[in-house]
């Protein structure tokens, strides 16, 4: 299962404080960083052939009501487990973010994930309401810790939804790179929120399904 993953290491999009070589600006994220203010130098982004100072992937996992039908929950946890898995494989750190009910919280990392992935991430349940703007607020504190102390490090922002939410979200900008994998796809009535996001974000979104293959 883990080959057929869109699994980029080391490459995408990095800030301008992201590792030496960068030279050509991410348009599209550069702009989603900008949003409607003037532009101005920390709102760059830049393209990188490869991330000299490691990878953060931080995953926002919903943990909503929502997310129980049709095993929507399970399936994400079981893709959490194998990229987690191939993460360990390529020593790069990982953070997971879970919202749901009333709350979101950092459930692992910063780190490099360890061999129990699949025991602790069984644990993870379920239900209630959809904090989803308090679950990338959070994903963005984490972010914003990790840019300041590891300032070469690429940081990928993975989001596991149905995008059953209110609220708008502002993109977290020390992410350089955003990937949702919208859960909605299994749904009769859909509202394709997850793949507005990712466009007004500069990011991309696929179906679970996709992500495998």
């Amino acid at each position: 299962m883990r080959s057929g993953f869109r699994w980029r290491q080391g490459a995408g999009d990095a800030t301008r404080g992201g590792s030496a070589g960068a030279r050509r600006i991410a348009w599209p994220r550069t702009l989603a960083a900008k949003r409607d203010a003037s532009l101005q130098p920390e709102h760059l982004r830049f393209v990188h052939e490869e991330a000299r100072g490691g990878v953060l992937h931080c995953f926002v996992l919903d943990c909503s009501h929502s997310m129980l039908a049709g095993q929507r929950l399970a399936l994400a946890k079981g893709l959490l487990v194998a990229l987690f898995d191939q993460a360990r494989a390529t020593r790069a750190e990982v953070a997971l973010v879970c919202f749901g009910g009333v709350g979101a919280e950092v459930r692992f990392g910063p780190a490099v994930p360890r061999w129990w992935n699949e025991r602790w991430l069984a644990t993870v349940g379920g239900g209630g309401g959809t904090p989803f703007v308090l679950g990338i607020e959070t994903a963005s504190a984490l972010l914003e810790r990790a840019a300041r102390k590891h300032p070469a490090q690429q940081r990928c922002l993975w989001i596991f939804s149905d995008g059953r939410s209110s609220g708008s979200p502002i993109r977290p900008a020390a992410a350089d790179r955003v990937q949702f994998v919208d859960f909605e796809h299994d749904s009769g009535v859909r509202t394709g929120r997850c793949a507005r996001l990712a466009d007004a974000w500069g990011g991309e979104c696929i179906s679970p399904h996709e992500l495998l293959s």
